[in-house]
């Protein structure tokens, strides 16, 4: 059984029965402006996702975000807008959840702290960070002797020839690994037994042939591969392979996985692919459409 909804995952989810989910797995927003929909921010101003010149010619990189730096002081909030935005729906993914369960979120680098820390204001345990390790990442970072040079400034080009703007290659993105907690004076153990979750599948991830190339299987670092059916379906897809690594890591087939902010689909046709069922909630008129296209659900 899988099911798409349509809608404003902050308000969906209260429809969903307290204690009845195995698994929440979801990519999120990120909240660093990269599109309309992660822009969770109040302090937009007029340039936000507009064009540069540079960026007309881009095939990366195709809206304007915001600096570190930030454009006024207000930039400053930001971070704080996005802890408070991810507190707005943290407790009701804690409520879904059966004790002693798993939730998955990709979060970002920027702002990972943030979601951490909301959710564990709402009662989460924060069990580790795994790291995702990307075969290919677009790389933004501009050579400052460049800059100098359309300055016509050549003392400082060869001064600094060799520096550059920006951040270094981000071939790996967090995942946070979050649990909601179980019975006091219970062991993970009798939790096991209980809600038939806590625990994580050591098997599944070493017989898994498309994961951890040349890196310890069974340790916090994942590589994987992305294949070309894993892109074009959204700008922030994740690949198939990779939501199946986790879904195997702490479900068991007919378990229930939750995605609040499904995108394209990707965690869903995971979960199909794996015998669980799949819920999966999506504010995006196009995406849905894709999703239930892409399950042959609704």
């Amino acid at each position: 059984m899988g099911k798409v909804i349509l809608g404003d995952s902050i308000n969906e989810i209260k429809n969903i029965d307290t204690n009845s989910i195995h698994l929440i797995l979801s990519d999120i927003p990120y909240g660093i402006s990269f599109d309309e929909w992660d822009v969770l921010h109040h302090n937009t101003n007029s340039a936000l996702l507009g064009k540069s010149p540079a960026q007309s010619k881009s095939s990366l990189f195709k809206t304007r975000g915001k600096p570190l730096n930030g454009w006024s002081e207000a930039d400053k909030k930001i971070p704080v807008e996005y802890y408070h935005w991810c507190s707005q729906w943290a407790a009701d993914w804690l409520r879904v959840l059966k004790p002693g369960a798993s939730c998955f979120v990709f979060a970002g680098r920027r702002y990972a702290h943030r979601c951490i820390c909301a959710l564990e204001d709402a009662g989460f345990i924060f069990k580790d960070m795994i790291a995702w390790e990307k075969d290919s990442a677009a790389h933004r970072a501009q050579n400052v002797s460049v800059v100098f040079d359309r300055r016509h400034d050549t003392s400082n080009k060869e001064k600094w020839s060799g520096w550059k703007i920006g951040n270094l290659r981000p071939l790996f993105e967090p995942v946070l690994w979050f649990m909601k907690p179980y019975k006091i004076g219970n062991t993970l153990t009798d939790n096991i037994v209980e809600h038939h979750v806590g625990g994580y599948n050591e098997t599944a991830i070493k017989n898994n042939p498309l994961l951890n190339n040349g890196i310890e299987i069974c340790s916090n670092i994942i590589k994987c591969k992305t294949e070309k059916t894993d892109r074009g379906l959204h700008p922030a897809q994740k690949p198939v392979s990779l939501m199946k690594y986790l879904i195997e890591l702490t479900t068991i087939e007919g378990q229930i996985v939750l995605d609040p902010f499904c995108g394209c689909g990707s965690s869903l046709q995971a979960a199909k692919e794996l015998s669980r069922e799949y819920i999966g909630i999506e504010i995006n008129k196009e995406y849905y459409d894709t999703v239930c296209k892409r399950l042959n659900v609704n």
